[in-house]
């Protein structure tokens, strides 16, 4: 008997290290990747942002109870985190998705201060950090601005669809086309009134409502002044 709690014990531990291998490894290839076009320490730098950003989601999540995995980096796509079990209701969903810019913008705002107002590399990473960030704040599933407005109502998304169309025609991207394209079909569901919640999964107080909608204008709009300083900066 002690020798099969011993066994289990270490199928466990051999597990949880196994979730640590795939997102550790998955952050040193991301880093490796971006570090043969922009040099180690900028690959450095911007993977530790995205990680900064995707741990607002995680900590909100665990604090939600919600059985959340380690994020997980692809290069030159970005990173996520594994959510098994679903939010309950839209608050909750508001609330873990706007957590991801606003650590992942102090986090830029860090580089920034160090920056000092000077060119180089952290002023580099200050921008890129606020540029992330700021590309999440569009209002469409599957991204974080989505999981934000969609308390007010999942019809926001299709100004979210056309904003990520014309963010693609001013800087094409086969990201942003594949996002798009993943999200029209929720956003055309949403639009009719078909898109498959839980029941009461939108019944929220419209006091909440307008918070997570003061919230989100007030980040999009710091965003958007910063990462205009920054670019000013870095020309």
């Amino acid at each position: 008997m002690k020798a099969l709690l011993l066994a289990l014990f270490g199928l466990l531990k051999a597990a949880k290290f196994g979730k640590f291998l795939v997102s550790g490894g998955s952050m040193l290839l991301s880093i490796a990747a971006y570090a043969m076009i922009f040099g180690w320490r900028y690959a450095v730098g911007f993977v530790g942002l995205i990680f900064c950003h995707e741990m607002g989601h995680f900590i909100t999540a665990k604090q939600r109870g919600l059985n959340v995995g380690a994020p997980t980096f692809i290069p030159f796509v970005g990173a996520w985190i594994q959510l098994k079990d679903q939010p309950h209701d839209a608050e909750t969903e508001a609330y873990i998705g706007i957590a991801g810019p606003i650590l992942g913008t102090a986090a830029a705002f860090v580089c920034y201060l160090v920056a000092e107002g000077q060119k180089g590399l952290a002023m580099a990473l200050a921008y890129a950090g606020f540029m992330i960030n700021l590309f999440n704040m569009i209002p469409v599933t599957p991204m974080d601005g989505g999981r934000i407005l969609g308390i007010v109502s999942p019809k926001i998304w299709g100004v979210g669809l056309l904003a990520l169309l014309g963010t693609f025609f001013i800087q094409p991207n086969p990201l942003i086309l594949l996002i798009a394209i993943i999200a029209a079909p929720q956003v055309w569901a949403a639009m009719k009134g078909d898109y498959q919640v839980p029941a009461g999964y939108y019944d929220v107080a419209d006091s909440i409502k307008t918070k997570y909608l003061l919230q989100y204008l007030g980040l999009l709009g710091l965003l958007v002044v910063l990462s205009a300083k920054a670019h000013e900066m870095m020309r």
